[in-house]
């Protein structure tokens, strides 16, 4: 069966690096889709780079191939590759990462654009921020599988969901996702 993962959290949280993890745990995940990593390696700004990685997503369900993509769930597009993909027969897995402050995903941006990687205004970052558990929601029913992570102090597996049940891992709670957990009554 294919597969359509997401990398999902607020800009800054850190989906790049948890790929990265992941993969290194042999998570398999396809042509990895990073609309960030598009934009770096041809030079693109950003709408070239969203074109760019809507066209990669297009190509791999017509070809039906697993994939994956790096997203903050803003907008609709992402919800609409998932009804896509779970028509054509792809189970659907979110490893979602947050951390319990939007000041800190402001730093960790400000950090990387310090070391020469790309900036987000700070108004996008605020109402993703501020919109987070929405988005989330939005996606969750449709997803075969979720993992959360937590990463303020580096990637620690603090739940899932399977058969649409919420489960708390490791004992540790941050307060985001008990925030999310009684916004979207899991």
């Amino acid at each position: 069966m294919n597969r359509y993962t997401l990398i999902a959290g607020v800009n800054g949280t850190g989906k790049s690096s948890l790929c990265g993890v992941l993969e290194g745990q042999k998570i398999l995940f396809g042509h990895i889709i990073d609309a960030d990593y598009i934009a770096k390696q041809n030079g693109f700004d950003v709408v070239q780079a969203g074109k760019q990685a809507i066209f990669e997503i297009n190509q791999c369900l017509k070809k039906n191939i697993s994939f994956t993509q790096e997203t903050t769930l803003a907008g609709k597009r992402v919800e609409k590759t998932i009804l896509q993909a779970r028509k054509q027969g792809y189970s659907i897995s979110l490893f979602y990462v947050g951390l319990n402050s939007m000041e800190e995903s402001l730093r960790r941006i400000e950090n990387r654009v310090r070391k020469g990687g790309h900036n987000i205004p700070p108004e996008d970052v605020r109402r993703r921020y501020e919109s987070r558990y929405e988005s989330l929601g939005r996606v969750l029913p449709y997803c075969d599988e979720v993992v959360f992570y937590d990463n303020e102090n580096g990637f620690v597996k603090v739940a899932e969901m399977r058969n649409n049940r919420f489960y708390f891992c490791n004992g540790y709670r941050p307060k985001w996702l008990q925030e999310l957990k009684e916004t979207l009554l899991l």
